[in-house]
């Protein structure tokens, strides 16, 4: 290993990262080291599958620059995820390998992935992932996979997903019940099944309300930044400029964006609820320690993870088994960052102010 460290011109602890296929490095990086390993004639033991304490399962990510960065890791969705994940394998004896993978050179990172791995099953995250990318992993690892964070009726494989629909649903009647009828919907500029999802169920159950969101109020944002965004500001001063009122929520199709919301409506003046309800999707450990606490649709995402290993240990006992698609209800979670509309007493236009009725 320090030899590899060496020759890559990295530390020996980014090259155990990439033999041991954990992250912590970027995927440039990994794959010098391990191209470089080769090239040696360095090779990893083979434990023997015999032994309890060395079974382990992969947990396979597909980077990209949209939704699923590179250290994906550090996101707190994932960071979630993972943490139940290694803790549910642990549960059963199984140690957890990590595998990262550009999205733009599937065939090539799968094969090499699949000549080094000696793991009994893949849990796929699928959070980014198109149709078309899940079935060439089914069709090239030939081994027991189960689909986490994503939902493909068609495909003849497990698969463990949130009910967005479900989740969209109780955004939409808590703001109704609070009085709200005049809202905005903060989209991500990256398109997911699971947004799309939300889109959709939030409008249906919107609609169903015999309201409907004005399309001037549809503004679209990066979604895995916390910090205010001056997209959105630009967005959010040119409705100030038409002269309207802002709409009196925002409901926002994942907690990062809500956050960023928040953050970027305070740099323009509003105060959050005060002037501006906003909602947000996942509950990520951040939505409670944002000042406004926000309001936000819960994901059981313990429950997710446990279903996961659940569901790929059964696979690995018995591939022959009739496949199990989930959906794990969501739950709803009022903080602070929401408000009933007829509590407040004004709210802040540009830099003037505006009575409610």
């Amino acid at each position: 290993m320090e030899d590899i460290a060496r020759l890559a011109g990295v530390s020996k602890s980014a090259v155990s990262l990439a033999l041991n296929g954990k992250p912590g490095v970027s995927s440039e990086t990994r794959d010098t080291i391990l191209r470089i390993a080769n090239e040696n004639g360095y090779a990893i033991k083979s434990k023997p599958i015999a032994d309890d304490k060395f079974k382990s399962i992969t947990f396979l990510v597909f980077t990209n620059s949209g939704i699923v960065l590179e250290q994906y890791d550090h996101q707190p969705f994932f960071r979630e995820l993972i943490q139940y994940i290694e803790e549910r394998c642990r549960n059963f004896g199984y140690s957890l390998l990590f595998k990262s993978i550009d999205v733009k050179h599937i065939n090539s990172d799968l094969q090499q992935l699949l000549e080094v791995t000696g793991s009994e099953g893949i849990i796929l995250l699928g959070t980014n992932l198109h149709e078309s990318h899940i079935f060439q992993v089914h069709q090239l690892v030939r081994m027991p996979l189960v689909v986490l964070d994503t939902y493909i009726e068609t495909l003849p494989l497990p698969f463990v997903q949130i009910n967005n629909t479900m989740g969209a649903d109780q955004a939409a009647q808590h703001l109704y019940q609070l009085g709200h009828t005049t809202i905005g919907y903060i989209e991500s500029s990256t398109r997911v099944a699971n947004f799309e999802e939300r889109k959709s169920g939030f409008h249906r159950s919107w609609n169903k309300l015999g309201l409907s969101i004005a399309p001037q109020h549809t503004l679209s944002v990066i979604p895995t930044i916390l910090s205010s965004q001056e997209s959105l500001k630009a967005q959010l001063q040119a409705l100030i400029n038409s002269g309207e009122p802002l709409p009196t929520a925002f409901f926002c199709e994942c907690d990062y964006i809500a956050i960023s919301a928040i953050k970027t409506l305070n740099e323009l003046g509003f105060q959050i609820p005060q002037d501006i309800t906003v909602v947000g999707f996942d509950n990520i450990a951040e939505a409670s320690i944002v000042t406004p606490e926000l309001t936000t649709v819960h994901v059981e995402k313990k429950q997710m993870a446990y279903q996961a290993v659940d569901l790929i240990l059964q696979e690995i006992d018995n591939t022959d088994q009739a496949k199990t698609k989930i959906k794990i209800d969501t739950s709803f979670i009022e903080r602070r960052s929401s408000i009933l509309l007829n509590t407040r007493t004004k709210a802040k236009i540009g830099g003037s102010s505006q009575f409610i009725k």
